[in-house]
């Protein structure tokens, strides 16, 4: 044995810390956490016995800085270091300094790293070791510049020592490329402080299929198994099981061979992974090798009944594999809850998490990064945590982890929670014929969905019971509606709602439709209506900003008459996340003309460059982004004036593109509640008859 781990540093935040610190406590290890500026009270910070502080807030300059990483785990008397998945995780460089520091490396050894890490080099390898399996071929790298033909078309860039989807991008006409690279260098940079690129023939609807090792220093290799990780978004994976469906045992051979084999040729050792695209027919393609522990390796542990983290550190201490692995049992599925928008190209999402809920049971695992009340920054990924079902056989544990998501409760930044429940239940996916293509042929079917139509009233029947009324004389004639206005958020669709109080208590009053609604009960935290007959039952929170969900509609409320000042003119492009401007398009200034779709400027956030494209063809009449600039969400960018369109003072236009963000109060003008022609003294029948009315307008929505 090589050393006994007593205090181990990850070097690492969120979801993967707070996972390896749970089986550090189970071990009986000491953790230390790293943590930047906008983490300093995170759920891995509380979590671990000491915390170390890496000034600023930027990746290069917090958890990619190799050398504050070290005087981090020395200060804090750390014998060990462990990397976690992303950052520094698969840098050779990092690994050497670890070790000539005199600290554990809880990984594979540095020349292994080196020889897999780079993409490029991988695949080199791979075309010698993993004949006849086949290795995609570099057509631009840092060694090889020939230029592509349209014969090779189309291409996917990807970061050389790129993983999680970042530093990629499809190009489908050589026109495209010189941005495509352009942009794959500046986020693998960005991400892991190395821009070289290369591209690879992108094979539509293939199937993204995987193995994972797990090697000790006495050349034991175990392969524990597939995963099917084919459900993907922006080539980073949403979805992952174990095994892999549909294989025939032949190519299941074949892959974990072909694994095995590759680890023993760079003297592998600790957790790794490698990947292949399976395309619709022909031989398996080498994708690359991880060399690290994977996000998904939940899938793998339940089912082979492992603990990988574990056994990383118990491989790093210099301890023997048994000769052979444990024989697997059932089938896994975990889902990513990511803050993110699927319906707004997926763009992440930042704020407070108010809540998140996922119910337990048998069969059931969440592995978190945050918890009630915490900040999901715009520095980082956004991943949230991750929900894993295991079960006997895989259409057991899709609908265990489909159940769970659907009575899973999210309050905070936007998520993909009801795309995940959708696409577990999808028939290509519970038919297992799901590739890598699944959410470019379907994402709009899956994220068209009209709310709940009845979760305005909801929300308006519970915020009238919370808000004191006064009552003033009775009288025979029906009582006036009030009115509240809401935007759903995941449709910005506006809803103006109406009730009544009666002698019985709160009533829908022309809720609209055909559908009877009859309210049965009308608490400040909990709404009872019938429908037609069948009862629905709807849990209510509201937060600061006129936030309010009813069950996981989320709503925001509205002052009763808009504010003018408020209202953007015709064309105007808003932030539609908090992010950093990296860089405006050559030539796109105040003045200029700009066609339906052109690029105009680039975010950066958590990691990921979004592209904001001009809505029409036109002039850019106004530009205020420059690269360098920290925007809010629905901070105005620029203006486009559609060709046609005479401008004007600006009072027509609409109130927002993306200003689903804007914190509205929900009151009306002069906060007192009233329905519409409404004046003190004045009511909507003879004044000597007067009518219960809301003193205050929800003053539980306002902030």
């Amino acid at each position: 044995m090589t050393a006994l781990i007593r205090t181990l540093l990850v070097a690492n935040r969120g979801e993967i810390a707070c996972r390896i610190f749970r089986t550090c406590r189970e071990l009986g290890i000491a953790t230390v956490a790293v943590h930047s500026d906008p983490d300093a009270d995170a759920l891995h910070v509380r979590l671990a016995d000491r915390s170390v502080r890496l000034p600023g807030a930027a990746p290069a300059d917090t958890y990619l800085d190799s050398g504050a990483l070290i005087r981090a785990a020395l200060a804090a008397g750390a014998d060990a270091v462990h990397p976690g998945y992303g950052f520094l995780s698969e840098s050779a460089a990092f690994a050497r300094a670890v070790t000539g520091a005199g600290l554990i490396w809880v990984g594979p050894p540095p020349d292994a790293i080196a020889a897999m890490a780079s993409k490029t080099r991988a695949k080199r390898l791979a075309r010698t070791v993993l004949e006849p399996t086949e290795s995609t071929e570099s057509t631009e790298s840092a060694d090889r510049s020939a230029s592509p033909t349209e014969a090779e078309l189309p291409l996917l860039v990807k970061a050389a020592a790129g993983g999680g989807g970042r530093g990629m991008r499809i190009v489908r006409t050589l026109d495209e490329l010189p941005a495509a690279l352009a942009a794959a260098r500046a986020e693998a940079v960005s991400a892991f402080g190395d821009g070289e690129v290369f591209t690879e023939p992108y094979i539509e609807r293939g199937r993204h299929v995987e193995v994972q090792l797990l090697a000790d220093t006495a050349g034991t290799v175990w392969t524990l198994g597939t995963r099917d990780c084919s459900l993907q978004r922006r080539h980073q994976k949403v979805v992952e099981e174990c095994p892999a469906p549909g294989l025939d045992a032949g190519t299941t051979a074949f892959l974990q061979e072909s694994a095995a084999a590759l680890a023993r040729a760079v003297g592998y050792t600790g957790a790794g992974t490698v990947e292949f695209l399976l395309p619709p027919s022909g031989r398996p393609h080498f994708l690359e090798m991880n060399t690290r522990l994977q996000v998904e390796h939940p899938v793998t542990e339940e089912v082979f009944g492992l603990d990988l983290v574990a056994w990383q550190l118990r491989i790093a201490e210099g301890r023997p594999l048994p000769p052979e692995p444990p024989a697997p049992r059932g089938h896994a599925v975990e889902a990513r809850l990511y803050a993110e928008d699927p319906a707004r190209d997926w763009a992440p999402q930042s704020g407070v998490l108010h809540r998140l809920s996922v119910p337990g049971g048998p069969g059931l695992r969440v592995d978190g990064g945050y918890a009630d009340g915490d900040t999901v920054p715009v520095h980082y990924d956004a991943l949230l945590a991750k929900v894993v079902a295991w079960a006997p056989t895989r259409e057991e544990a899709l609908r265990r982890l489909s159940g769970a998501l659907e009575r899973a409760t999210v309050h905070g930044p936007a998520t993909g929670l009801g795309l995940l429940v959708r696409s577990l239940r999808h028939p290509e996916v519970t038919e297992a014929r799901m590739d890598t293509s699944f959410y470019a042929r379907h994402l709009d079917g899956l994220t068209r969905r009209a709310p709940d139509p009845y979760a305005p009233l909801a929300a308006a029947l519970g915020a009238a019971a919370a808000s004191p009324s006064r009552f003033g004389g009775w009288r025979n004639l029906p009582y006036p509606p009030q009115v509240r206005r809401y935007r759903t958020e995941a449709d910005g669709a506006e809803h103006e709602v109406r009730y009544r109080h009666t002698r019985d208590g709160l009533a829908a009053a022309d809720p609209g439709g055909a559908a009877d609604v009859r309210v049965v009960r009308a608490l400040p935290g909990t709404v009872v209506l019938e429908v037609d007959g069948v009862r629905r039952s709807y849990e209510l929170a509201r937060y600061p900003g006129g936030r309010v969900y009813a069950g996981n509609t989320a709503l925001t409320a509205l002052p009763r008459f808009p504010d003018p000042a408020r209202r953007h003119e015709p064309g105007s492009l808003l932030a539609p996340m908090p992010g950093t401007v990296v860089r405006v398009a050559d030539g796109v200034v105040a003045g200029a003309r700009v066609a339906a779709g052109q690029p105009l400027l680039w975010l950066e956030a958590m990691k990921m460059e979004h592209r904001v494209t001009a809505p029409a063809a036109g002039v850019l009449t106004a530009l205020y982004a420059e690269p360098g600039r920290q925007v809010e969400p629905g901070a105005l960018l620029a203006v486009v004036q559609e060709d046609g369109d005479g401008g004007g003072d600006g009072q027509e236009g609409s109130e927002e593109n993306g200003n689903e963000n804007e914190d509205n109060e929900d009151k009306d003008e002069d906060g007192d509640g009233k329905e519409e022609g409404q004046k003190d003294g004045q009511g909507a029948g003879p004044q000597d008859h007067p009518v219960p009315e809301d003193v205050s307008a929800t003053p539980e929505e306002t902030s």
